[in-house]
């Protein structure tokens, strides 16, 4: 058998599967439309007395015709198509309808409906047949379109969050490098970008928008990867020189995530160039000030110095809990915005349970260090 002659069997098979529904308030109606529809193949049909228990058959399984009087007792065919007009159903199935009336207006209003074509009763049964098989063909043809918009759509989506999947991989192994490259543990950047998760999330952040910030805040240091190890590495206080060299892996960062558009990378661009401005406007690289500080920068920033405070560091011992708090209340207002701030410490039990649950391994203790400004690079 060729394709061709295959593929026409295989739709027609399809059409004389369809299921069909017939409602007529006359037994013996349903029964004359019942012998005329199995005679020409049509085995699956619903056949129904009473228009009530129209909607209920359909809910049961899906219909692709259906066969309506318009004259019946409780509810007449009009009301039958008003209830499925109210589905907003994009496969709702064609209505046929069995009507004695064959005024102008009559076929208008139920036209208006919802019917799709009529059958003047009494019937001619080729013709019932050929309206039939003519009906189903285009609904079949309808749903085949939208089973494959369907498909298309699927697609589509799984494509996208290849997308997102590839970009947020490229930016994890991003932050996987400067985490090698400055000699820091993956904790405190989990730490971190959960306690930044967190803060978003209270200020009203969308889900969308804190799981974008959970996975761009490793990227804040980023830029480091440009700095050199004798520098980066240096267990003491920096030069002046030395500083102003460190200050640029903002800048390296930012330009290391640009040129993509994508929400995460654009976050995590924002996030590397201002996490390290301050409310007052001393920061660096841009001496932005207040409002002209993104919210992400103001974030990361404190949460990365908290953090950076109670950790230990090769050039310190880890601050007091109660030592770090001190220090950003004092500096509210100053280097961090105070309503920022604010919400900080309403949240610190919870930051300091994630602080517990990403918690460094032991190590050896190592040397006290006074705070130089180390501790957010």
């Amino acid at each position: 058998m060729s394709s061709h002659h295959k593929q026409d069997e295989n739709y027609h098979l399809s059409r004389n599967s369809a299921r069909i529904m017939v409602v007529d308030d006359e037994r013996a109606n349903l029964v004359l439309m019942e012998r005329l529809l199995r005679s020409d193949g049509y085995g699956n049909l619903v056949m129904v007395q009473d228009p009530r228990q129209v909607m209920t058959a359909y809910r049961e399984e899906r219909t692709d015709l259906i066969l309506l009087d318009i004259q019946m007792p409780h509810m007449d065919g009009f009301q039958v198509m008003e209830q499925f007009a109210v589905l907003n159903d994009p496969l709702v199935p064609p209505i046929l309808v069995l009507t004695a009336q064959a005024s102008r207006e009559y076929m208008l209003r139920a036209l208006n409906v919802g019917a799709r074509d009529f059958i003047g009763k009494p019937f001619d049964r080729a013709e019932v047949l050929a309206r039939v098989r003519n009906m189903l063909d285009v609904q079949l043809a309808h749903r085949m379109t939208h089973n494959q918009k369907d498909v298309l759509e699927q697609m589509v989506r799984e494509r996208t969050d290849e997308i997102r999947r590839t970009r947020l991989q490229v930016v994890q192994r991003l932050g996987r490098a400067a985490e090698y490259r400055d000699n820091e543990t993956g904790y405190h950047i989990l730490r971190m970008s959960h306690t930044c998760e967190l803060l978003a999330r209270h200020l009203g952040w969308s889900h969308a928008e804190c799981e974008r910030m959970l996975h761009a805040s490793p990227m804040h240091d980023v830029g480091k990867i440009g700095i050199p190890d004798q520098i980066l590495l240096k267990p003491g206080k920096l030069t002046p020189e030395e500083w102003s060299i460190m200050q640029s892996h903002a800048t390296i960062g930012g330009d290391i995530l640009s040129g993509d558009e994508s929400e995460l990378l654009n976050l995590a661009r924002e996030i590397a160039l201002t996490h390290h401005e301050k409310w007052d406007g001393s920061g660096y690289p841009l001496g932005l000030a207040g409002e002209e500080i993104p919210v992400s920068g103001r974030i990361v920033a404190l949460a990365d110095v908290f953090d950076a405070l109670t950790s230990e560091r090769p050039y310190k011992k880890a601050w007091p809990v109660q030592d770090a708090l001190d220090l950003i209340r004092d500096s509210s207002g100053s280097h961090f915005e105070p309503r920022l701030t604010a919400v900080f410490f309403k949240l610190v039990p919870e930051i300091l349970a994630i602080r517990d649950r990403f918690a460094e391994p032991p190590s050896p203790a190592s040397e006290p260090h006074s705070f130089t400004g180390r501790v957010a690079d």
